[in-house]
């Protein structure tokens, strides 16, 4: 049986191993397939993985002999599940690997916005304290989140454990989703409307699905609603964002600052407007990638395969 990976380096640049999946047939595994390259990597394979190449209706149609789709992420939106669906291919997704490493990172931007350790780190080995002439000094306004209140939206795992760090933080958590769970509510902690979360939120987290009712929320219209010198966080999907709009808000003040680690288009244009604008911390889609989550992952996929080959399949995106 062979089984291609398309697109492996991301999940395992060298650190792990194939093995669990190399038992059960012949492993091809790719670092990366361009588009052009789809079609001729799928040819023979019956079990395919992916985690950002597009399978279309096109590639099932012309591989009729594929059985599998394993997807080495959560979003599943780059499969045809449908056409999938229709020629009984299951497709698997990963759901729950990386719920602390997401949160802990979340909390990692949120920390950063408010103390910026590395910039004054980098000033004092540049010599700027050296230079000084008192005890301390400090590059931009601190800020202690005891008191405040975080607004988190999509309280689902990710959500509720970033949450969790925030209140040992000391703030008080306003959620929103579209199904809130009110035995999680507490003196610290309360569901409300997207509204209520705007005006009352020191800081905003998105953790949210992307879905076509909620591309670009944070825009013009929803940054005036929001108190002045609020701090965005994603975490989540970039396009939840329009850049632009929030990269004009962060030019005008309105948001002191913003941690992103996604962008609506990964790798991003140089001029895509959140490069440079101030006050913002661009990572490059890590939230996910400790080498403890990219394990859990490898073994889920694996167990995935493994659950397909019995037949029950399981994580399954299109019953």
């Amino acid at each position: 049986m062979k089984i291609v990976v398309l697109d492996g380096y991301t999940l395992n640049p060298g650190d792990l191993s194939w093995s669990g999946i190399e038992q059960f047939g012949e492993v091809v595994v790719h670092d990366r397939t361009a588009p052009e390259q789809i079609m001729e990597r799928l040819a023979g394979a019956e079990i395919v993985f992916t985690n950002k190449t597009p399978l279309t209706r096109e590639h099932f149609a012309a591989n009729p002999q594929l059985r599998f789709v394993g997807v080495l992420a959560t979003g599943y939106n780059v499969v045809d599940i449908v056409t999938a669906k229709e020629r009984k291919i299951p497709v698997c997704n990963i759901p729950t690997y990386g719920t602390m490493a997401v949160a802990q990172f979340a909390a990692a931007l949120m920390l950063e916005l408010c103390h910026r350790v590395g910039r004054h780190a980098d000033s004092v080995k540049a010599g700027d304290w050296s230079r000084g002439n008192d005890f301390c000094y400090w590059l931009n306004p601190l800020i202690e989140l005891d008191g405040k209140t975080l607004g988190v939206v999509g309280f689902g795992r990710i959500g509720q454990a970033f949450g969790r760090i925030a209140q040992a933080f000391g703030m008080k958590i306003i959620a929103v989703d579209e199904y809130p769970n009110k035995a999680l509510e507490s003196a610290t902690l309360r569901y409300g409307t997207l509204d209520e979360l705007y005006a009352e939120a020191d800081v905003i987290s998105l953790h949210c699905p992307l879905f076509d009712n909620n591309k670009g929320m944070i825009n013009k219209s929803a940054i005036a609603k929001m108190k002045p010198g609020v701090l965005i966080l994603n975490t989540s999907r970039g396009p939840l964002i329009n850049e632009a709009d929030l990269a004009e808000a962060l030019a005008a003040g309105k948001v002191a600052g913003a941690g992103v680690d996604v962008l609506s288009s990964e790798p991003p244009a140089l001029t895509n407007p959140l490069l440079s604008a101030p006050n913002c911390i661009v990572t490059p889609h890590i939230a996910w990638a400790t080498k403890e989550a990219r394990s859990r992952l490898m073994d889920i996929a694996t167990d995935n395969l493994a659950a397909f080959l019995k037949g029950a399949p399981k994580n399954v995106v299109n019953p």
